[in-house]
């Protein structure tokens, strides 16, 4: 266990980048991602480039959309010190 490292953090990514990186992992276009949890693709598009926020109620539909935890995306850039992790 001494050999443990932590990760570093390469790139910085907002919770639009986090779902547009989510829904493109999947295989599936805004419109294809707007059919499952009802939100219109132009919603979607706004949430992707940062003009709309995604909002917790919001991302609890895309998380079961995108069969993830809500804060995968809500606290994407979000880090744990290093004394506090398990």
């Amino acid at each position: 266990m001494n050999e443990f490292r932590p990760a570093k953090k390469r790139v910085e990514v907002s919770v639009g980048e986090s779902v547009r990186i989510l829904r493109e992992l999947q295989e599936l276009s805004q419109s294809q991602l707007s059919e499952l949890p009802g939100i219109p693709q132009a919603t979607i598009s706004a949430i992707e480039n940062g003009r709309v926020n995604l909002g917790v109620e919001r991302a609890k539909v895309f998380a079961r959309a995108l069969k993830c935890h809500p804060a995968v995306l809500v606290f994407s850039g979000w880090e744990v010190p290093l004394e506090r992790a398990a």
